[in-house]
Parts: C-alpha cells; sequence; structure tokens
C-alpha cells in the first residue's frame, strides 16, 4: 500500500531531481534550456519542498523552500502526486508571465524525464538511451529508497535497524551515490562518499541497468561477481529490504 507523503517525497526528491541530470545527459534537454534563467519553487502543504533553478545552461535542484521567480503550491501530498499523474494542477502563487515556459518546455523536460524511466526492450537496444536510463533509474530508485525509510510505516522499521554510517553505491563508469545513515534517518547524496562502511558495487552499466529494470536479480549477480558487496553487511541487509519497497512506489 502507497503511503501518500513518501510518495510525494519521492515524486520531488527522487523523480523530479532527476532533471538536473536529465539536462547535463541529453543534449536536446541541454538545448532547450541553455537560454532560460528562472526557479521553480513546488512546496507541498504537510510535504516536501524543493526547487529546480535554470541558469548559464545548467539544471539545479535544491531541497527546501528558496526565493524562486515561479511559485507553485500544493494542498496535500495527494494533490502534488495527482499533479504528478497529470491529474489535477498546481496553485500557481507566483510567475504568471512564465506560463509559456511552464506549459511548453518544462512539460517537454518531465515528457523526456518519464521517457528515460520507462524503458522498453527496443529502447534499450539503443547504448546512449541504455545509459541514460541506467544513470537515471540508478539516482532514482536509491533516492527513493532513503525516503521509504524516512516515512513509509514499515520503511522506517526497516530503515531504523540501519547503523549509523554511510553506504556506498557505484557503477564502474557509472554514477555514484551515498546513503547517510544517521539515527534511523536516512539522506540520499550524489557522489561517491571518501568514507563508508559498507558498498554496493556493480562491475558495469549493463549489470547495473539489467538489475535496476527486474532482468536480473542481485543473488545472480553476486554467483558472477558483477555486483560486488563489501564492509558490514547487516547495513547492506537492511538497505536491501528498502530497495525491494521501491517497485510499490515507482
Amino acid at each position: 500500500m502507497k503511503h501518500d507523503l513518501t510518495l510525494a517525497n519521492i515524486n520531488l526528491y527522487a523523480v523530479m531531481r532527476n532533471l538536473e541530470d536529465l539536462c547535463e545527459m541529453d543534449s536536446e534537454m541541454n538545448e532547450l534550456i541553455k537560454n532560460q534563467n528562472l526557479s521553480i519553487q513546488m512546496s507541498v502543504k504537510n510535504g516536501p519542498m524543493g526547487l529546480i533553478k535554470f541558469e548559464n545552461g545548467k539544471c539545479q535542484f535544491i531541497r527546501g523552500k528558496h526565493p524562486a521567480s515561479v511559485k507553485m503550491y500544493f494542498k496535500s501530498p495527494e494533490h502534488f502526486n495527482k499533479m504528478v499523474d497529470g491529474k489535477a494542477n498546481p496553485i500557481l502563487l507566483k510567475g504568471f508571465t512564465k506560463a509559456k515556459f511552464l506549459t511548453k518546455d518544462f512539460m517537454t523536460l518531465t515528457d523526456k524525464l518519464s521517457f528515460y524511466l520507462k524503458p522498453t526492450e527496443e529502447l534499450l537496444k539503443d547504448p546512449k538511451y541504455t545509459r541514460i536510463n541506467t544513470t537515471l533509474t540508478a539516482y532514482t530508485a536509491f533516492f527513493a529508497l532513503a525516503e521509504i525509510g524516512n516515512t513509509d510505516p514499515l520503511g522506517k522499521y526497516n530503515g531504523s535497524r540501519i547503523p549509523n554510517g554511510n553506504i556506498a553505491i557505484s557503477v564502474e563508469d557509472g554514477p555514484a551515490i551515498c546513503i547517510e545513515a544517521r539515527s534511523g534517518n536516512l539522506n540520499a547524496v550524489k557522489g561517491m562518499p571518501t568514507n563508508y562502511r559498507a558498498s554496493m558495487a556493480f562491475t558495469d552499466m549493463k549489470t547495473a541497468g539489467d538489475l535496476l529494470n527486474g532482468k536480473i536479480d542481485s543473488y545472480s549477480c553476486i554467483a558472477c561477481k558483477t555486483l560486488k558487496l563489501k564492509g558490514y553487511i547487516p547495513m547492506l541487509d537492511n538497505m536491501n529490504k528498502l530497495l525491494g519497497q521501491v517497485p510499490n512506489y515507482l
């Protein structure tokens, strides 16, 4: 059963966060935003808040509430989730003059993000598509995992059992993510941590992509030595329980 707050957190902090990587990896999307200089604040009552900033040809996602040229308000986590599903509209508090960008270019960005996060067998035959899909899917899955551990009822139980410390997740020649565990609270950060107590390392992009897209299982990867687990295994065991909940939300 999906938890509305958890889903809202995932939609903003794990899915829409990917817009910054999409604009970096996809040349068409990079071209689309190259002359844009504006910021969109999304605020959900009793829920997540984040800023999507377009400046100097780059997109950046920042958690929290910040000054912005466009302000979107949502009455509840459920309202925000419906907007993500295309079944509701945000309440625009500021930025009415940016309507063209919001209804055209921003929609193009979110549609392209969905394109990469919903692969088909035919699309995955293209190496360029596969690389972007794997990178964005990895970020989505592990950032979502942290949100599940913080707010989902079952996820909070499993998240609280992860001892304090960092878990490093990496893909050879691909993305790296750090899961920070502090007193039962989880935080996902892009990049390889300097210090960590446990690690999950994929030897190649294909293995990571196949596992994240449900084409193979982790036990097969471990047996084939294309997925290497090291360090304090109880941390990884409880993290994997959270990872197992991700498909329920995505």
